[in-house]
Order: structure tokens, then sequence, then C-alpha cells
């Protein structure tokens, strides 16, 4: 079990005062066995007005509207929560999923739907040709196949930070073979699809308490596979990580253009947007300050 504290601050910044339209938010994560919401703050400058939604993944959505024109907002996040490492048993996995290939059960086909399908234009089948060569018999074991596939992305691809807005397609982070945490995701999602996984989006926070880790201090993408026996699994392509705790999940999506933490747009003079900055700090609560808050 840890405790930790989630600050997330984006700052954006015009040359003239704008109006600012809506602004959608994926800031809040869902309670769940391996993660409890202990305590959560949304600050807006200017303020707003701010209803919150489910959209249809079930992830919490707040919708933001402005009144005032502005040459700066500013949306602080805070979240403290608690997480818990899950211990799954070896090969928790039923024997008719457990080597590769395997067909879904006609139930799990129906709810997975188009968490199956391919999302990216391929005319060649360069993503599926490329997964393919990590099915090295037939049968292989499927988590051996799938842990196989998660440190081949890395294997493939560099880390690279990128600040700019959007997604590499699986294609081309194939041939430029470099790339930030979603698109190391995606890659991974699509080359699963082409081999008949399920998989979705997930969108986050990476706790790394040596900071070591690619992506560590900000806002993080990975991907969930459904493995049944085991539900949906965490593959953490950027890091090599499978099931890690260290994953704070806050959205889960299809496609990865759907899990953007803060989107929205302004009604100005085109020249007027001067940039975006994003601070991301993930800290452990330390032991003393816990035991004087339960006194």
């Amino acid at each position: 079990m840890t405790i930790l504290d989630v600050r997330h601050t984006t700052i954006y910044r015009y040359r003239r005062p704008v109006r600012l339209g809506e602004h959608r938010m994926m800031l809040r994560p869902r309670d769940s066995h391996d993660l409890r919401l202990i305590e959560t703050n949304l600050k807006l400058s200017p303020a707003a007005s701010i209803r919150w939604s489910h959209d249809v993944f079930g992830n919490s959505i707040a919708i933001a509207s402005f009144a005032e024109s502005t040459t700066e907002l500013r949306i602080e996040s805070h979240l403290r929560l608690e997480t818990f490492a899950q211990k799954r048993p070896a090969f928790q996995i039923t024997a008719d999923a457990a080597t590769y290939p395997f067909i879904y059960s006609a139930d799990d086909r129906i709810d997975l739907g188009r968490l199956l399908d391919r999302q990216y234009p391929d005319p060649t089948d360069r993503v599926g040709s490329w997964a393919r060569g990590f099915v090295r018999s037939k049968p292989t074991g499927t988590m051996a196949l799938l842990a196989d596939l998660n440190s081949g992305v890395s294997a493939w691809v560099s880390y690279q930070s990128r600040e700019t807005e959007g997604t590499q397609t699986p294609v081309e982070t194939l041939n430029r073979r470099w790339g930030s945490c979603r698109d190391f995701a995606v890659l991974f999602i699509e080359a699963a699809r082409c081999l008949g996984f399920g998989a979705r989006v997930v969108s986050g926070y990476l706790y790394n308490p040596l900071s070591t880790a690619s992506g560590a201090g900000t806002t993080h993408a990975w991907a969930d596979i459904y493995v049944p026996g085991s539900g949906w699994v965490a593959y953490d392509p950027t890091n090599g990580t499978i099931d890690s705790s260290d994953l704070i999940r806050v959205a889960v999506t299809r496609d990865i253009s759907q899990a953007i933490p803060v989107a929205g747009n302004f009604v100005g003079a085109s020249d007027s947007y001067l940039g975006m900055t994003v601070d991301v700090t993930v800290t452990p609560e330390r032991a003393e300050i816990r035991k004087s808050a339960t006194r």
C-alpha cells in the first residue's frame, strides 16, 4: 500500500486576451480494488463553472465553461490516492487461452467489440508483419508472446520525449524508430490487435521512486490487454514492465485521441496562442505525515 500525492498543472498563455471555449479534462481516476481516491481538488484560473459526466468508457470527465477573457489559463489538479500492489498468481490464465493462437469466447468478442480492431491505415501490413515476427512457433505461450512484444517495442524504438500534440501512427513509429510513451503504447496496441488480442489505451501517471523510468514525472500512456482468466493486464512498452504497481490509471479508451488529459479551444486572433507548459509531480506521502494525520 502506498499513498501518493499527484499534482498536475497545465498553463496556456496568450499574447492578448482571448475568450475561452469549453475545456474537457480527464484528470480524476476511478476507485477500484487497486486504487482508492482519498482527496481531489481541481482549481482553474480564470474561474469557471464545472459540470461532471462519464464518457462512453465510464471515465470521469470535467467540462469547464468560462465567462471572462484572459491571457492565461491555469488548470491545477491535486490528487491524494492510495495504491495497492496486485499479486497475481503466475500463469493466471484460462486453460483454453494459455497457448496462442486462441479464440475469445463469444461473449468476450461481443463485449470487446472495436477494441479488437486495428485503428490505423496500413496498406502494406507493415505493423502486422512486424507483430507476427514475435510468434516463434504455433502454438506458443500467450503470456510469453505478449511479454516478447512488450519488450520488442522498446528494443525497436528509442524513447524520445515530445511536447508537441498528437501521436505518430504505428507505421511512422516503426519507420522512424523513435517516439514518446504514447507512440510506444499505440504501436504495442496496434500490434497486439494484429495478433487478435483485445487492447485498450490507458492514460495516467507513472510513479517511480528513483525517477529513472522513461516518462516518469509527466502524464503517461500505456496499454491494457484482455487476458481470459486475468482480465485487463497493464503493459508499459516504454519501460518494458508488465502489471506494474507504479502505473496510476486515470482513464481508459479505445484510441489515444480519446485520452487527452486537457482539451479545449479559444476565440481570438490566430497569433494569440503563445504555448503551454505542463508540470507533473508524483510523490509518496511520508510515514510521519500519515501518523500525525491519524492522531
